[in-house]
């Protein structure tokens, strides 16, 4: 496998049922930041598409619940997790649950080095965030 550096090339993506209020959710509890929001001519609650960026790199994409037929319509709404590796997971954590995030798993140091928290969005997306930056980084490979 070849190292490839530039633009995300891993994109988690997520349905809501409500898109707009899980954007202001993300922005406020994570510190995301919106790259691109597409809603609905005929119904500007209805986010058809948006891509928030975090600020360390890569990010996520979602969309408001529906059922056009396209691909998203087989998963299910608001489920599924992804694990974000940040640098003050400490501040992260506190700003997480003033903004309403529901605690899964508190800072917890682990056994393999890295200090994590898990918490959900309103809707119950899990979002785990940890220093561990995987077993390339910590060989030093990245």
């Amino acid at each position: 496998m070849s190292k490839t550096t530039g633009a995300a090339n891993i994109w988690p993506t997520f349905r809501y049922r409500d898109a707009k209020a899980a954007i202001t959710f993300l922005q406020e509890a994570f510190g995301f930041e919106v790259s691109a929001e597409y809603t609905n001519a005929d119904d500007p609650n209805r986010v058809d598409h948006a891509e928030l960026s975090w600020p360390g790199g890569g990010g996520v994409m979602l969309g408001s619940a529906r059922d056009d037929g396209g691909v998203m319509t087989k998963t299910g709404v608001a489920t599924g997790s992804v694990y974000i590796a940040a640098d003050d997971v400490e501040a992260l954590y506190h700003r997480a649950i003033a903004a309403g995030a529901t605690e899964i798993m508190g800072l917890t140091e682990q056994d393999y080095g890295s200090k994590d928290f898990s918490v959900q969005d309103p809707e119950g997306v899990l979002w785990s965030f940890g220093t561990y930056r995987g077993a390339q980084a910590e060989q030093g490979s990245l």
